[in-house]
Protein backbone atom coordinates (compact mmCIF):
# COMPACT_ATOMS: atom_id res chain seq x y z
CA UNK A 1 0.00 0.00 0.00
CA UNK A 2 1.57 3.37 -1.04
CA UNK A 3 1.37 6.60 1.37
CA UNK A 4 -1.48 8.19 -0.81
CA UNK A 5 -3.59 4.86 -0.01
CA UNK A 6 -2.93 5.10 3.35
CA UNK A 7 -3.94 8.85 3.55
CA UNK A 8 -6.95 8.40 1.68
CA UNK A 9 -10.51 8.61 3.64
CA UNK A 10 -11.41 4.86 2.66
CA UNK A 11 -8.12 3.81 4.54
CA UNK A 12 -9.08 5.92 7.30
CA UNK A 13 -12.43 4.66 8.01
CA UNK A 14 -10.99 1.02 7.81
CA UNK A 15 -8.86 2.00 10.76
CA UNK A 16 -11.59 3.68 12.97
CA UNK A 17 -13.69 0.42 12.41
CA UNK A 18 -10.85 -1.60 13.37
CA UNK A 19 -10.57 0.17 16.67
CA UNK A 20 -13.94 0.85 17.42
CA UNK A 21 -14.39 -3.04 16.90
CA UNK A 22 -11.00 -3.77 18.83
CA UNK A 23 -12.63 -1.43 21.59
CA UNK A 24 -15.79 -3.84 21.72
CA UNK A 25 -13.95 -6.78 21.39
CA UNK A 26 -11.86 -6.24 24.53
CA UNK A 27 -15.04 -5.16 26.26
CA UNK A 28 -16.54 -8.50 25.53
CA UNK A 29 -13.93 -10.47 26.72
CA UNK A 30 -13.29 -8.48 29.72
CA UNK A 31 -17.20 -9.40 30.21
CA UNK A 32 -17.28 -12.64 29.96
CA UNK A 33 -13.41 -13.33 31.84
CA UNK A 34 -15.71 -11.54 34.73
CA UNK A 35 -18.19 -13.80 34.37
CA UNK A 36 -16.13 -17.19 34.27
CA UNK A 37 -13.98 -15.33 37.07
CA UNK A 38 -17.38 -14.72 39.26
CA UNK A 39 -17.19 -18.83 40.15
CA UNK A 40 -13.60 -18.44 41.80
CA UNK A 41 -12.81 -16.38 45.02
CA UNK A 42 -10.08 -13.97 43.21
CA UNK A 43 -11.14 -10.81 42.20
CA UNK A 44 -10.03 -9.32 38.52
CA UNK A 45 -6.86 -7.61 39.38
CA UNK A 46 -5.98 -10.82 41.64
CA UNK A 47 -6.41 -12.52 38.34
CA UNK A 48 -3.97 -10.03 36.00
CA UNK A 49 -1.37 -10.24 38.80
CA UNK A 50 -1.70 -14.30 38.65
CA UNK A 51 -1.10 -14.29 35.57
CA UNK A 52 1.94 -11.92 35.10
CA UNK A 53 3.13 -14.43 37.46
CA UNK A 54 2.24 -17.36 35.74
CA UNK A 55 3.64 -15.51 32.39
CA UNK A 56 6.90 -13.97 33.43
CA UNK A 57 8.07 -16.33 36.73
CA UNK A 58 8.48 -14.72 40.03
CA UNK A 59 8.77 -10.83 40.58
CA UNK A 60 9.33 -8.00 43.33
CA UNK A 61 5.94 -5.99 44.16
CA UNK A 62 7.50 -3.16 42.48
CA UNK A 63 7.61 -4.87 39.30
CA UNK A 64 3.93 -6.39 39.49
CA UNK A 65 3.10 -2.84 40.80
CA UNK A 66 4.76 -1.59 37.63
CA UNK A 67 3.19 -4.01 35.11
CA UNK A 68 0.01 -3.62 36.46
CA UNK A 69 -0.01 0.20 36.30
CA UNK A 70 -1.25 -0.04 40.53
CA UNK A 71 0.20 1.79 43.23
CA UNK A 72 2.66 0.01 45.31
CA UNK A 73 0.52 0.24 48.36
CA UNK A 74 -2.57 -1.43 45.93
CA UNK A 75 -0.57 -4.46 45.01
CA UNK A 76 0.92 -5.06 48.70
CA UNK A 77 -2.81 -5.57 49.80
CA UNK A 78 -3.31 -7.63 46.27
CA UNK A 79 -0.55 -10.16 47.41
CA UNK A 80 -1.57 -10.01 51.24
CA UNK A 81 -4.74 -11.51 50.01
CA UNK A 82 -3.59 -13.31 47.38
CA UNK A 83 -0.71 -15.09 50.41
CA UNK A 84 -3.54 -15.66 52.74
CA UNK A 85 -5.49 -17.99 49.88
CA UNK A 86 -2.15 -19.95 49.53
CA UNK A 87 -2.09 -18.92 45.91
CA UNK A 88 1.34 -17.03 46.17
CA UNK A 89 4.37 -16.88 48.38
CA UNK A 90 7.13 -14.14 49.26
CA UNK A 91 10.49 -15.82 49.14
CA UNK A 92 13.64 -13.60 50.01
CA UNK A 93 15.92 -13.70 47.00
CA UNK A 94 18.96 -16.08 47.15
CA UNK A 95 21.22 -13.57 46.16
CA UNK A 96 20.19 -10.57 48.21
CA UNK A 97 18.46 -11.32 50.81
CA UNK A 98 16.95 -7.54 51.14
CA UNK A 99 14.86 -8.66 48.02
CA UNK A 100 11.93 -10.18 48.77
CA UNK A 101 9.87 -11.84 45.32
CA UNK A 102 6.34 -12.94 44.77
CA UNK A 103 6.20 -16.82 43.93
CA UNK A 104 3.23 -18.67 42.73
CA UNK A 105 2.54 -21.31 44.34
CA UNK A 106 0.98 -24.61 42.91
CA UNK A 107 -2.50 -23.64 43.84
CA UNK A 108 -2.26 -20.35 41.92
CA UNK A 109 -0.82 -22.51 38.96
CA UNK A 110 -3.99 -24.55 39.10
CA UNK A 111 -6.27 -21.77 38.98
CA UNK A 112 -4.95 -19.56 36.27
CA UNK A 113 -4.37 -22.47 34.03
CA UNK A 114 -8.21 -22.78 34.84
CA UNK A 115 -9.40 -19.52 33.87
CA UNK A 116 -7.64 -19.62 31.13
CA UNK A 117 -8.29 -23.09 29.09
CA UNK A 118 -12.48 -21.89 30.16
CA UNK A 119 -11.50 -18.63 27.95
CA UNK A 120 -9.81 -20.35 25.37
CA UNK A 121 -12.94 -22.97 25.27
CA UNK A 122 -15.53 -19.54 25.21
CA UNK A 123 -13.28 -17.78 21.87
CA UNK A 124 -13.04 -21.62 20.44
CA UNK A 125 -17.10 -21.43 20.81
CA UNK A 126 -17.14 -18.11 18.95
CA UNK A 127 -14.67 -19.16 16.35
CA UNK A 128 -16.99 -22.27 15.97
CA UNK A 129 -18.39 -21.22 12.30
CA UNK A 130 -14.44 -19.89 11.15
CA UNK A 131 -12.75 -22.45 9.01
CA UNK A 132 -9.25 -23.87 10.14
CA UNK A 133 -7.76 -21.22 7.33
CA UNK A 134 -9.60 -18.14 8.64
CA UNK A 135 -8.60 -19.14 12.43
CA UNK A 136 -5.30 -19.53 10.97
CA UNK A 137 -5.16 -16.24 9.47
CA UNK A 138 -6.67 -14.30 12.47
CA UNK A 139 -3.71 -16.11 14.48
CA UNK A 140 -1.51 -14.75 12.28
CA UNK A 141 -2.45 -10.99 12.03
CA UNK A 142 -2.87 -10.88 15.92
CA UNK A 143 0.55 -11.78 16.12
CA UNK A 144 1.59 -9.38 13.79
CA UNK A 145 -0.44 -6.66 15.04
CA UNK A 146 0.78 -7.70 18.58
CA UNK A 147 4.28 -7.43 17.71
CA UNK A 148 3.97 -4.18 15.69
CA UNK A 149 2.14 -2.51 18.82
CA UNK A 150 5.02 -3.70 21.46
CA UNK A 151 7.66 -2.13 18.73
CA UNK A 152 5.82 1.27 18.86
Amino acid sequence: MNVEEKNSKEYSDMIAIIEKDMRYISGIIKQKGREILSNYTITPPQFVALQWLFEDGDMTIGELSNKMYLAFSTTTDLVDRMEKNELVQRVKDPNDRRVVRIHLLDEGKRLIDEVIKKRQMYLQEVLGNYSLEEVAHLKDNFIRLHQEMREK
